[in-house]
């Protein structure tokens, strides 16, 4: 078994439309939380700038939340900017479907695969995602092993359809070339 790893070199950016220009991509920036207290509820907000003025924007994280709601610890990672809980927080899918933006993960991710070995054949590859990053199997595949889209028609053996989309792991056999 051949493990592969498909990790992320820098966060994504957000497509999500500015209101100032019309340049449709934000960035995290430094990453910051905006924490606001309003008697016993809170708001919190991720803020994002614009690509191309700079433009500051927020993403709802909590609403109106009570107070004692939330675990203390999750309110000092956003009194403190937690890197790690900007980062769980972008890579939220309710927080992306309820501020409506999607993720561009172009150039922002590579994959980690070790040389084939010649034998033994078949091979068993394992694909492991660090982060949902949404690639084609079809395109991993041919990436990682130098080979042709065709020739994965012939070569690779998986239980999951290789033209669709997915951010899940998955494995796949591979077979000995066509002599």
């Amino acid at each position: 078994m051949l493990p592969w790893a498909v990790r992320r070199t820098r966060l994504p950016l957000l497509a999500l439309r500015c209101v100032a220009c019309p340049a449709g991509r934000a960035t995290l920036g430094n990453g910051r939380f905006r924490v606001n207290a309003n008697g016993k509820r809170l708001d919190v907000w991720l803020l994002v700038n614009c690509v191309s003025c700079d433009r500051t924007g927020k993403l709802t994280v909590h609403d109106r939340v009570p107070v004692r709601s939330l675990p203390a610890v999750l309110l000092a990672g956003y009194s403190d900017n937690s890197p790690s809980l900007v980062v769980d927080t972008l890579l939220d899918p309710l927080i992306a479907r309820r501020n409506r933006f999607a993720l561009d993960w172009n150039g922002r991710w590579e994959l980690h695969a070790p040389p084939v070995p010649e034998d033994p054949w078949p091979l068993r590859i394992t694909v492991a995602f660090d982060d949902p990053v949404p690639v084609r199997p079809e395109r991993l595949i041919a990436r990682g092993l130098g080979i042709s889209r065709n020739e994965i028609a012939d070569r690779v053996k998986a239980d999951i359809p290789l033209n669709r989309r997915t951010k899940d792991d998955f494995s796949f056999f591979l077979v000995a070339p066509a002599q």
